[in-house]
Order: C-alpha cells, then structure tokens, then sequence
C-alpha cells in the first residue's frame, strides 16, 4: 500500500482515503442491517456500529495490501 495518494496536487495519507471509504460502506451495510431487522437483537447499536466499521475498515485494508502483492 502506498504511504500516500496524490489528489490533484495534495498529497492524502491512504488511510484517510481508505477510512472514508469504509465509512461509506458502513453507511449502506447499516441501512441494510436496520432494513432486515438485525438491529432489533444487538444490545448496543452505536457500540455494534464502530465494531462493524472497525472490521469493514480491517478488511479494506487487508484487501489492498492483497491488490498489491
């Protein structure tokens, strides 16, 4: 993984990029979790929520670090 991405002259760590991304995605997955229900049986939402988007994050890393090998 590259230590940082050129934007148009400024130069963005690759976590900041991957992080937003992942945000993003935790976005849509919430929105279909709350759609099927799933949120009726998790005992804390906002805490399931930053688990949920500690492990999209992880895994978007992972799959970039695999992209590049």
């Amino acid at each position: 993984m590259k230590p940082d991405i050129d934007l148009f002259g400024v130069f963005v760590p690759t976590l900041l990029v991957l992080a937003l991304g992942s945000y993003i995605a935790l976005r849509l997955l919430s929105a279909v979790l709350a759609r099927l229900g799933v949120y009726r049986h998790v005992w804390h939402p906002a805490l399931f929520n930053l688990c949920l988007y500690f492990t999209v994050l992880g895994a978007t890393v992972l799959f970039m670090e695999q992209v590049k090998s």
